[in-house]
């Protein structure tokens, strides 16, 4: 498949995960698309973009989670020059 075929399957999941606001419908859908290691390592990096945001050292946040160092860097990159982390986790406010 090429670079044109695969943007377009990115985009259909990011329109389909856009087009629902029910929690339990997207709990279902990562149920269906991702293996329990793969949800638990998402929401290991969203724990530790939350905790960097908060102002939290990677010490701490490496004895709040398991993330490892190397996942850690980059999350926190992504926290600092990346838009996603910031942008939803400021816009949504949840714990």
């Amino acid at each position: 498949m090429d670079d044109a075929g695969k943007a377009a399957m990115r985009q259909d999941l990011v329109a389909l995960l856009a087009g629902t606001d029910d929690p339990e419908l997207i709990s279902l859908l990562l149920d269906d698309l991702c293996t329990i290691k793969e949800i638990e390592q998402m929401s290991e990096r969203l724990r530790a973009a939350k905790l960097l945001l908060e102002g939290k050292t990677y010490n701490q946040v490496m004895e709040e989670t398991s993330i490892s160092t190397a996942t850690l860097s980059r999350v926190s990159r992504c926290v600092q020059y990346g838009k996603g982390y910031s942008s939803l986790l400021k816009k949504t406010k949840r714990p």
